[in-house]
């Protein structure tokens, strides 16, 4: 199937400063919510407590479901409505972990008293807040590991340098194990080995793996901030979404990258920046089909897979948008930086 002529020529290099500047913006907005909420909003994975759901046989004010729960004191935070506004579902979120013996059957109880029709308890989950901590930590360490080993992977197969990269890898990994054991932060530690990790990759000219690699922490920072803008919940579904993303978004750089690694061999004696457009105008046609494609999956997801997965559908819409958008603007743009880098050195 062809969405784009063949031959098709859109100057995508030559507009490269209107993409970095649109990621700069992206990226500072998404930092400065991160600062201004201390961070995103921890669903009760992360943040540790717990989480009801209840289905009411009519339509309920909140502030009622509210009334009863004050009454029984189980230290509510939250109260929003679920699903569709016809189902009548509420999720109600308590800080603390407060199941016990009794406890469905007391708070359903309170609800059909206060609120003057059926209640019924659907769910009930609760996360201790070590467990949260521990949760958090991991999900940073599985995203961190993800990101080294695609670095390792890209490094090999296009500058043929994998014993460097697996070197510079598994020191890393063990420094970030090692010192996971002290009283370190593990969100500053992670940010410290991705810093040294793309430092590395400078020092030691690893230029597509550096492509790659800003081009991921570009999809999951953006990602991440939308959601913090929004004030939605992050969860472990939030986190396999954005280890889905990397995966995702490093197969479209991947196939823009094979097609920049065989036009340098073809024209050798053309500019950089035309081999460059060339390449991603010949993949363009594979880029939106496998976008749109995936898009279709998703964007069903979200509108009829129900509560439950609507953050991760959402999430991976966001995902596949910028990963589609990182793959050209960010990821190869990289390897021109590089050479004009080279150009001024010598």
């Amino acid at each position: 199937m062809q969405f784009i002529k063949p031959g098709i020529n859109i100057d995508f290099i030559g507009k490269r400063k209107i993409g970095f500047y649109l990621s700069v913006i992206m990226i500072l907005i998404t930092i400065a919510s991160l600062v201004i909420q201390k961070g995103p909003r921890y669903g009760i994975d992360f943040a540790g407590g717990t989480v009801v759901q209840v289905k009411f046989s009519s339509p309920a004010k909140i502030k009622d479901i509210k009334s009863a729960l004050k009454r029984i004191d189980i230290g509510i935070s939250s109260v929003q409505s679920f699903g569709e506004e016809k189902d009548y579902e509420y999720l109600i979120r308590t800080e603390e972990a407060v199941t016990g013996e009794g406890f469905s059957q007391k708070v359903e109880k309170a609800l059909k008293n206060a609120t003057g029709n059926g209640a019924e308890i659907r769910r009930i989950e609760m996360v201790g807040p070590k467990v949260g901590k521990d949760l958090r930590e991991k999900a940073l360490k599985a995203m961190f590991y993800a990101l080294l080993f695609i670095t390792v992977y890209i490094s090999g197969r296009f500058e043929s340098e994998w014993v460097k990269s697996g070197i510079m890898a598994t020191g890393l990994i063990f420094c970030v194990y090692s010192l996971s054991g002290f009283d370190v932060s593990i969100p500053f530690l992670i940010t410290a080995a991705l810093v040294i990790t793309l430092t590395l990759f400078w020092f030691l000219k690893l230029k597509y793996a550096m492509g790659a690699i800003v081009a991921l922490i570009h999809d999951v920072t953006i990602t991440v901030g939308i959601f913090s803008i929004l004030d939605k919940e992050f969860s472990l579904a939030i986190v396999a979404a954005l280890l889905t993303i990397i995966g995702y978004s490093l197969n479209d750089t991947i196939i823009v990258f094979d097609r920049i690694r065989e036009n340098l061999k073809k024209y050798h004696k053309n500019p950089l920046e035309m081999t460059l457009n060339k390449s991603i105008n010949e993949t363009l046609n594979r880029t939106l089909l496998t976008s749109l494609t995936t898009l279709i999956v998703v964007v069903t997801l979200f509108l009829l897979g129900g509560g439950i997965i609507h953050d991760f559908a959402f999430a991976m819409i966001i995902g596949v948008a910028v990963g589609t958008y990182s793959s050209i603007y960010v990821a190869s743009p990289i390897l021109l930086t590089w050479q004009a880098y080279e150009r001024r050195k010598q």
